[in-house]
């Protein structure tokens, strides 16, 4: 159950000839690649807010799945200069449209990556390890239709 230190993600991603394709994004404070996540919404599902986050920091739309697909830890820094271990729970996001605009498109980079480099940019390893797994499943899972 959710607590005051959870965060939902989404794990953008589309299919393509070669495989899976990731799309992550620099946080605005370092600079590291990162996937978009936020604080609950009041109003919106743990998925909904995702998808929201995922707009407003990465540009993009799609369909978010319903299911928590896993989950990481991580140390967010606060304003103060202290930090808060977060869970974040992640949602895979099957992007449909890359916007040319959004709210953090001079705040933020965007990159679409294979889904070993973008293990390899990650830093936390937990989500390292959440893409891998969640790829390797989905790779393996027999194509919708």
């Amino acid at each position: 159950m959710p607590s005051g230190n959870t965060q939902y993600a989404a794990l953008p991603y589309r299919r393509r000839p070669g495989g899976l394709e990731v799309l992550l994004i620099t946080s605005r404070d370092s600079g590291r690649w990162i996937i978009p996540k936020g604080w609950p919404i009041s109003g919106l599902s743990p998925g909904q807010t995702a998808a929201r986050e995922a707009l407003e920091e990465a540009g993009i739309t799609g369909q978010i799945g319903s299911e928590c697909i896993g989950a990481y830890r991580y140390d967010k820094r606060l304003a103060d200069d202290t930090s808060q271990n977060c869970v974040v729970e992640v949602f895979a996001l099957e992007v449909a449209d890359l916007l040319d605009s959004w709210p953090e498109q001079h705040q933020r980079r965007r990159e679409w990556l294979g889904l070993e480099e973008a293990s390899e940019r990650i830093a936390e390893s937990e989500l390292r390890a959440l893409i891998k797994a969640w790829g390797a499943r989905l790779i393996s899972a027999k194509p919708r239709r």
